[in-house]
C-alpha cells in the first residue's frame, strides 16, 4: 500500500483510508463479524488510517470500530473522529467539544485520537448549524488546542464544507493540521479551475491553500456518496441517497452526470466508473489519504484493487476534462 506524508504532521498514512461512515453503512448497520473481517483485511492490506464520527449512527460507528480495534490491537495506525456542535452549544463551545471528545474516546476505547475534526459547515457569517470562520478560529481552535495539550488529541482538523472563502480563511490561518476536502470527478475544483458556468460549488483550489499551510488533505466524497458508481441502486445496509456536497442539486442529478463519464470505462481507462473515480482522487500529489465508504468487504476489495492500479494516466485525465466541459452551462 502506498503511503504519503500527511502535511506537517509527520504521519505516514496509507493513500487508502478506511471510512466508517453511515453512507456505506458497514460500520453502522453491518454484521459484527463482517466488520471485524473487513478491518482485519484492511490492516493486512496496509491501511493505516481509520475515520469515524459520533454522528455516524449516533455513536455506533465509533463503538464498533473501538470493539474491533480492541480485539485486533493493531500497531502503527491512526484514528480520526469528529465533533459536530449544535447551535445550542455555540455559547459553550469548549465544554461541548470536550464532552463530545470524552464520549468518543469512551466508545473507541482510546485515551487519545490522532485527528479530531470539526464536522460543522464553516461559513463567513455563521448561522443555523454552521459556524463562522471567526468562531472556528477564535473559539473552536482554542478548545481543540486545550485538548491537544491535555494529550487527548494529536492533531486538529476541519471538514472543509461551507463557504469557499471561509474555508480558505480557516486553512490559511495555519492552525488546523488536517482538512477533509471534497474532491471527485464531478467536482475537481479543490485542485483545478472549473470551466465557466460549471454546475458545482467552486472550492477555489483549496489544495493549494492546504499545501501552503502544511495542512494534510483527506479526500472525501470520492464517489460522491455512491453516485460515481453510475447507478442509483443502493446496498441493503447503505444509507438512503445522501444529499450532494458541492455538486448537483440532487443525488439523481449526480448519478445522471456520472453516467456521462462512462466513456472512461468504454475507452479502456478503467474497468468501472467507481475504479476511475477512486484512481482520480489519488492522482493529485497533494492528496494525503482518501476515504471510500463501503457496505461490504467486496467493496473494500474493489477500492483496494483500484488503488493498486495507481493514479489515472494523463490521457485519462485529459479525456475526463473534456467530458467535464460538457457540463458547463447546465443548471446545478
Amino acid at each position: 500500500m502506498e503511503k504519503r506524508i500527511f502535511g506537517r504532521t509527520g504521519l505516514d498514512l496509507s493513500i487508502l483510508g478506511f471510512g466508517c461512515g453511515a453512507v456505506g453503512g458497514l460500520m453502522v448497520r453491518g454484521d459484527s463479524a463482517e466488520q471485524e473481517r473487513a478491518i482485519a483485511r484492511a490492516l493486512e492490506a496496509g491501511v493505516t488510517y481509520f475515520d469515524t464520527a459520533v454522528q455516524y449512527g449516533d455513536g455506533r460507528s465509533e463503538s464498533n470500530l473501538g470493539r474491533v480495534l480492541g480485539r485486533l490491537k493493531p500497531a502503527g495506525i491512526a484514528v480520526g473522529t469528529k465533533v459536530r456542535l449544535r447551535s445550542g452549544d455555540f455559547g459553550r463551545v469548549a465544554d461541548a467539544v470536550g464532552a463530545s471528545l470524552e464520549g468518543s474516546l469512551r466508545r473507541l476505547g482510546l485515551e487519545r485520537v490522532d485527528i479530531f475534526h470539526l464536522h460543522n459547515a464553516i461559513t463567513l457569517a455563521g448561522g443555523g448549524e454552521s459556524l463562522s470562520a471567526r468562531q472556528v478560529l477564535d473559539e473552536v481552535a482554542p478548545a481543540f488546542d486545550r485538548l491537544r495539550r491535555q494529550g487527548k488529541i494529536r492533531f486538529l482538523g476541519i471538514t472543509a464544507v461551507g463557504d469557499t472563502a471561509a474555508l480558505q480563511q480557516v486553512i490559511d490561518a495555519r492552525i488546523f493540521d488536517s482538512a477533509q476536502i471534497v474532491y471527485n470527478m464531478l467536482n475537481p475544483s479543490a485542485a483545478a479551475a472549473l470551466p465557466a458556468a460549471y454546475p458545482a460549488q467552486d472550492y477555489g483550489r483549496l489544495f493549494e491553500h492546504a499545501r501552503a499551510a502544511g495542512t494534510g488533505i483527506v479526500g472525501i466524497r470520492v464517489l460522491a456518496g455512491g453516485a460515481l458508481s453510475g447507478s442509483a441502486e443502493r446496498h441493503a445496509i447503505a444509507s438512503p441517497p445522501p444529499a450532494p456536497i458541492g455538486s448537483a442539486a440532487s443525488y439523481e442529478g449526480d448519478v445522471a452526470r456520472a453516467v456521462r463519464l462512462m466513456p472512461l470505462v468504454q475507452e479502456g481507462f478503467a474497468s468501472s466508473l467507481a475504479e476511475a473515480a477512486t484512481r482520480f482522487a489519488l492522482s493529485h500529489p497533494a492528496m494525503g489519504t482518501i476515504l471510500v465508504g463501503m457496505a461490504t468487504i467486496r467493496q473494500f476489495e474493489d477500492a483496494l484493487a483500484a488503488v493498486r492500479r495507481g493514479p489515472l494516466p494523463a490521457a485519462a485525465l485529459e479525456r475526463l476534462a473534456a467530458l467535464q466541459r460538457s457540463f458547463a452551462g447546465e443548471p446545478r
